[in-house]
């Protein structure tokens, strides 16, 4: 079943709503991933590229993404949608109603740097940096989202969406966002090793990174 990953810019109403979430099932929305830049998240480290920035991130399965592109329209100024090869590194705890996630959930928006090859920088990705990436940081969900192609017009080149889980107290507190237990030392080793393999995938500029909230709803039709 294709994933469908939408950048949303300029929102203009909520991702919560009931009749939004009536019209989405309407279009073949069966479950829905709402990732949001919301108020829990107001306090964390944000780096937008595109402008305006991306606001919200919506993840669908199966469903027919111009008819979903449409309905987000209706909350959004720009939607830009993707379809994706999803690769969960780390499963996250999932619960489908609604329940806000008790976690700071970044989503990075990566480019892949022109003098590197698709093949040369999935290997990069996935097999180098992505041990680096779970050693040096406290993330219990890891999904990252090889983009296929473009499925709205006129959408921002993107290559990858990648969705990482902390503990909240990882909003405002950089050691429990690394695991480095409180101790500098080993804070400093690890944001070392990280930012150096970040560099060798080019995801040190071309970066949006959105701290989000997120929220899986079950869309069940009614009987």
């Amino acid at each position: 079943m294709t994933k469908h990953v939408f950048l949303l810019r300029g929102l203009t109403g909520s991702l919560h709503e009931p009749d939004l979430h009536a019209a989405l099932r309407a279009a073949g929305v069966d479950r829905l991933q709402v990732n949001v830049d919301d108020e829990p998240v107001a306090a964390a480290m944000r780096i937008p590229e595109l402008d305006p920035p991306v606001a919200a991130v919506v993840s669908t399965w199966g469903a027919d993404p111009a008819a979903v592109a449409e309905t987000l329209q209706r909350v959004a100024a720009l939607v830009h949608g993707y379809a994706v090869d999803e690769r969960r590194r780390l499963d996250p705890p999932e619960a489908w109603d609604g329940t806000r996630a008790d976690a700071l959930a970044n989503v990075a928006v990566l480019r892949r740097p022109g003098d590197l090859s698709q093949e040369e920088w999935l290997r990069r990705w996935m097999v180098e940096h992505t041990p680096i990436a779970i050693r040096t940081q406290a993330t219990f969900g890891y999904v990252q989202n090889i983009v296929t192609e473009a499925v709205t017009p006129d959408a921002p080149r993107v290559d990858a969406v990648v969705e990482e889980l902390f503990s909240s107290a990882g909003i405002t507190d950089v050691h429990a966002f690394y695991g480095s237990g409180g101790d500098d030392a080993e804070l400093g080793r690890r944001i070392t090793d990280l930012m150096a393999s970040v560099a060798r995938i080019g995801a040190d500029h071309d970066l949006d990174l959105v701290p989000t909230s997120r929220y899986l709803y079950a869309l069940q039709p009614t009987s």
